[in-house]
């Protein structure tokens, strides 16, 4: 069950340090593994084109450059390459980085004007402190978006108000965390209408998109009802106990912090219809989130230049997910650069059996747990897998819907814990939680879904869905 920080353990281990032994990890594949490649058309991985690339295996290229490498021949990446793909990762992660920092200022506002704090306060008066049941409604909430409009990096303004919730009641930021995250991560795993996945796995497979959403609903309220009792059972185990003598301030809020919270309630519904209905992306998104900092200043009456410090010191308490993120791009880069990503998909999908639909089904669920790691943008894994293990799932009598299940079930539960996925170390950095902390704290629930997720698998197979 899950496993609470006391104060008495030792200091967690920096993430930087984790990320960047998973970066060697990555640079040593290189020389391990055969480099390969997959032909493309429109980005989509051509099934049954994997070739093998020449590769000079030399330790003496261990200082050397890829890009000094001749054409039609791989080398290892070197200690240059290695020190390279950090730029480059913080470059490519340049987008999300930037959002992160931008909504840490953001909320450095927000509490700077004491809205947060009235706002929290008259909340927990209204419930009389009836935390299981706020917890309950608010993940289902969660979930719901997650799982039907595929709301992610959107609940990054959530998070630091569920921090500052649990901190009110005396419970560590991680509970706050998981609030958001397991019930974002749960409304992924299966995905009822989510069009980020659906939109490219479906019709990879010639499958209507959308299509299977009642048996996904299904297995939606199943991981959403442990997942709740997870968080739950976490709560109480901090020592959390539901007292009458719990006292809330219930005074009515002033009108500048009525006028602040109802903007930020209009931002968030806002960006919610904008995101889904325009498609915006991170640098829309970042905008947005700059033109909600600058009206809530104006709100909060501080003033140009307090407005600016408090904007200045939110950003500073999660500065660290600039190199998290960045770090996590360099190991996807390096993988890149090695030649060896496609490699280890090839790899991956020699799991899948050819002679009994329930093992094929479960080689599915393994190799896209393991593909996750490497690849934990979902819809870049259905775009490389997909076209792949939709072919070898017919030929093994598994259908089109079970490899979509599989694909969702493998990327949702590995995306709750890797440290190579930016929106985690986004949340992470937005909460500041370690990610060994999460990790800790997460791995027995990543265990129970994981399964979960085969017996819904074997499940699925069996009334041929």
């Amino acid at each position: 069950m899950p496993s609470l920080p006391a104060a008495s353990q030792a200091k967690p281990r920096n993430p930087i340090v984790v990320l960047l032994f998973i970066l060697l990890i990555a640079a040593a594949l290189t020389y391990v593994l055969d480099s390969g490649s997959y032909q493309r058309a429109n980005g989509l991985v051509v099934p049954d084109s994997y070739q093998t690339i020449d590769k000079d295996r030399s330790v003496l290229h261990i200082l050397g450059s890829v890009k000094n490498a001749p054409a039609q021949q791989a080398r290892p990446v070197g200690a240059v390459d290695i020190l390279m793909a950090i730029p480059q990762g913080l470059q490519r992660g340049g987008g999300l980085i930037f959002m992160v920092l931008v909504i840490g200022g953001m909320f450095g506002i927000l509490n700077a004007s004491g809205a947060v704090d009235a706002g929290l306060e008259r909340v927990l008066s209204m419930v009389r402190g009836n935390v299981y049941g706020l917890v309950i409604f608010l993940m289902t909430i969660f979930a719901l978006g997650s799982t039907f409009l595929g709301l992610a990096s959107e609940y990054l303004l959530i998070i630091p108000l569920m921090v500052e919730l649990v901190r009110r009641l005396d419970m560590p930021p991680l509970i706050g965390l998981a609030i958001v995250t397991v019930a974002v991560k749960v409304g992924y795993l299966s995905s009822v209408t989510n069009p980020l996945p659906l939109t490219i796995a479906q019709p990879l497979l010639g499958l209507p998109v959308f299509s299977g959403a009642g048996m996904r609903a299904v297995f939606f309220v199943c991981f959403l009802v442990v997942g709740v009792l997870f968080v739950l059972y976490a709560i109480r185990k901090t020592g959390f106990k539901q007292q009458e003598d719990l006292v809330f301030n219930s005074a009515k809020l002033s009108l500048r912090h009525v006028l602040m919270l109802l903007t930020l309630s209009v931002g968030v519904a806002g960006l919610v219809y904008a995101s889904t209905t325009w498609q915006w992306h991170n640098p829309q998104l970042t905008a947005y989130y700059l033109g909600l900092s600058m009206l809530l200043s104006l709100i909060s009456g501080m003033g140009a230049s307090a407005a600016a410090d408090a904007f200045v010191s939110g950003m500073k308490k999660i500065l660290l997910a600039a190199i998290l993120i960045g770090l996590a791009m360099a190991i996807a880069i390096t993988l890149e650069n090695g030649q060896v990503l496609d490699s280890v998909v090839h790899g991956l999908v020699s799991l899948v059996g050819k002679d009994n639909p329930y093992f094929a089904a479960m080689g599915m669920f393994f190799s896209q747990l393991l593909l996750d790691v490497m690849i934990p943008s979902t819809s870049g894994q259905a775009a490389v897998s997909m076209p792949i293990l939709g072919p070898m799932g017919q030929l093994a009598g598994v259908s089109g819907q079970n490899t979509v299940l599989a694909f969702l079930f493998g990327n949702g539960i590995t995306n709750m814990i890797t440290p190579t996925s930016g929106t985690l170390l986004a949340y992470l950095a937005t909460a500041q939680v370690g990610w060994t902390q999460w990790a800790r704290f997460v791995a027995p629930l990543v265990a129970i879904f994981a399964l979960m997720a085969c017996i819904m698998l074997m499940f699925a197979v069996y009334i041929g869905f």
